[in-house]
């Protein structure tokens, strides 16, 4: 029995940091994990490197996971890390300037050679300068610790012993915050089944860092957080990316069709598709095309064929993709177009997350072409969008985009599983007979003859008998589909094709102003909402009345967003790019928002959207 004392803790922000080459993803997935197994609530920020192997050693080489885990409910990855482990002198440097006073800090001392300090310009060692005199620190071995501890492994090298250091790394946290391991062994054996001796190996460094805390005076306590209470049902962890592919595989089967993916892998989409490719027992078709094009062509001839055609990219690939969606809108077909957003323009920042593909998704087009817009607010949400996606998308026989972000993507978050019960039905009643005459007085399919209620035209399959119709970009004639060039049906398909899109039901906006006095109200979209709800959550405790909601409908808008936004004095209006949303709403609205932007290639952070709600109240007093 350990002597050592334990102490309980409501929440902890832990980072994990070293080279792109140290597996701090992977560590800090498996800790994710086997924190989820405990009942907490969390929010995960992995953020890494562009390029597959950056230089080593250095600070553009850092790749770090960060992740917050509470006995309550856990809105955002956390402000600031309270535990940073540092694998080398980069990831020290890179991560030191968001450590707040008091942090406990693990650095690997085998990596502070003068060489690696000199890599990222340290003259000298921080651990013996007074840099981190205001932090705990740890100073460890952890390299040379890792080998000792697998001396016993004749067969492997020292480099490949080294290797298993960030295990050894995951051991020690695990007992520092008394979380098990059973996952993780369950997830190398998994693994490595194939290779015993790397198996046996990290097995080992994985209960050596469990041990290494348990007997080291180094740690003079370890920590419990409780389980969060939460609503009963069942749980999993699950990342933004995940999360869409199974919504899209639910809803393909609430409609009762198959589900077919045209995708050229594209950072950070392209575990959409990987995701997807695992599930083709579930009647989805996987194809990796030859470029962006070819993707989008392959999703939309999909649908033209009565399938769920599903195309999923990043920004670059919509600009691609653009001539094939304004097609859809054209052909008035169903299709899904996952954008997961990352840092703009053109390649940009591929690993960083940004929201600034908004008006792109509203206007990047040729002509009037308008498109459905959904956005998920959290990882566990981009499920609840993708069935959404679906249900427009094929209700109202439209291209809908699905407006995700890097943040979401490869967040992470408690997810309650629905029962497939729950689901919403969203089957589809196909074309299957002659719908109008001809002018002989004969029976014909009038493809443009449309549903009063949703102004859908009929989903005809190809090769039904007696369905055939034109197919293609140039413009067609109301109700028969004959190619028009008439200027007075060419001005009423435009505007059946907006109004079609105008009269989508989407929910009401839900605004959470637990006062009813607020006279402030911020309103956001997509993955701003948990940085929004937090911040709220603080000036709230802080006395002061602030109302808040959220946007998962950007086209078309929530129809009593007009009346909620004239309810207040001041909405503020917080986005991942110069003022994208605030621009829409201010032509819609006539209403000066007040616009809040970043594009730093990371969410707001809590202090910082408080900092904003305080001054715009003081303005207002």
């Amino acid at each position: 029995m350990s002597s050592k004392s334990v102490r309980t803790l409501d929440r902890v922000v832990i980072r994990f940091a070293g080279d792109s080459g140290d597996g701090m993803q992977l560590t800090g997935d498996r800790f994710t994990s086997d924190t989820a197994t405990m009942g907490n609530d969390l929010s995960t920020l992995p953020n890494f490197p562009a390029e597959i192997r950056a230089p080593q050693g250095t600070l553009p080489g850092v790749s770090s996971f960060q992740l917050h885990f509470a006995d309550h409910d856990v809105l955002t990855p956390g402000d600031a890390p309270d535990v940073l482990v540092a694998m080398n002198p980069a990831a020290l440097k890179a991560n030191l300037s968001d450590l707040p006073r008091g942090a406990t800090v693990i650095v690997n001392t085998d990596e502070f050679t003068t060489r690696n300090l000199a890599k990222v310009g340290y003259a000298q060692s921080p651990l013996d300068d007074g840099t981190l005199d205001s932090f705990h620190v740890h100073p460890l071995a952890l390299t040379s610790i890792t080998v000792e501890a697998l001396a016993a492994f004749d067969s492997l090298s020292r480099k490949e012993k080294e290797r298993a250091k960030n295990m050894f790394a995951l051991g020690l946290l695990s007992w520092m915050y008394t979380r098990p391991t059973t996952g993780t062994e369950a997830f190398l054996t998994k693994k490595f089944g194939a290779r015993p001796e790397i198996l046996a190996a990290n097995l080992a460094a994985l209960r050596a860092g469990w041990n290494y805390g348990e007997t080291t005076e180094d740690f003079a306590s370890s920590y419990v957080v409780a389980p969060a209470k939460m609503p009963p049902g069942t749980y999993r962890n699950v990342t933004g990316n995940t999360a869409l592919a199974l919504g899209l595989v639910a809803a393909a089967h609430r409609a009762g069709l198959p589900l077919v993916l045209g995708s050229y892998p594209i950072t950070p989409a392209s575990d959409v598709l990987h995701a997807l490719a695992a599930l083709k027992r579930h009647g989805v078709t996987t194809l990796q095309a030859e470029d962006e094009i070819a993707g989008i062509g392959i999703a939309l001839g999909a649908s033209f064929g009565g399938a769920i055609g599903v195309t999923t990219t990043s920004g670059p690939g919509v600009a691609l993709k653009s001539e094939t969606i304004g097609l859809a809108v054209s052909l008035e077909l169903p299709l899904v177009i996952v954008d997961v957003q990352r840092g703009g323009p053109s390649t940009g920042l591929p690993t960083k997350t940004e929201q600034a593909d908004l008006l792109q998704a509203m206007f990047g087009r040729n002509g009037e072409s308008p498109v459905p817009i959904v956005a998920p607010r959290t990882p566990a949400d981009c499920f609840d969008a993708a069935m959404d996606a679906v249900r427009i998308a094929t209700t109202y026989r439209t291209p809908v985009f699905l407006l995700s972000d890097g943040y979401l993507a490869n967040g992470s978050e408690p997810w309650s599983v629905p029962g497939v019960e729950d689901l919403p039905d969203l089957h589809v009643a196909f074309a299957n007979a002659p719908n109008g005459t001809d002018p002989k007085g004969e029976p014909t399919f009038h493809p443009f003859l449309r549903d009063e209620q949703t102004l859908a035209r009929p989903w005809a399959v190809p090769g039904t008998p007696g369905l055939e119709h034109r197919i293609g970009g140039i413009e067609k004639a109301d109700v028969t589909g004959n190619i028009s060039y008439d200027p007075d049906n060419h001005d009423r398909m435009t505007r059946l094709r907006q109004a079609k899109v105008d009269g989508i039901t989407v929910p009401d906006l839900e605004v959470d102003d637990p006062t009813g006095d607020a006279r402030v109200l911020v309103l956001g979209w997509g993955s701003t909402y948990g940085p929004i709800a937090a911040a709220t959550r603080v000036v709230r405790n802080a006395g002061q009345a602030v109302a808040r909601a959220h946007l998962g409908h950007l086209n078309p808008f929530p129809r009593n967003l007009a009346k909620v936004i004239h309810d207040y004095d001041r909405v503020v209006v917080p986005e991942m790019n110069l003022g994208q949303l605030a621009l829409l709403l201010r032509a819609e609205f006539l209403v000066d928002v007040r616009s809040h932007t970043s594009v730093r290639g990371l969410p707001f952070s809590t202090v910082e959207l408080a900092d904003v709600i305080s001054t715009t109240l003081e303005e207002l007093s």
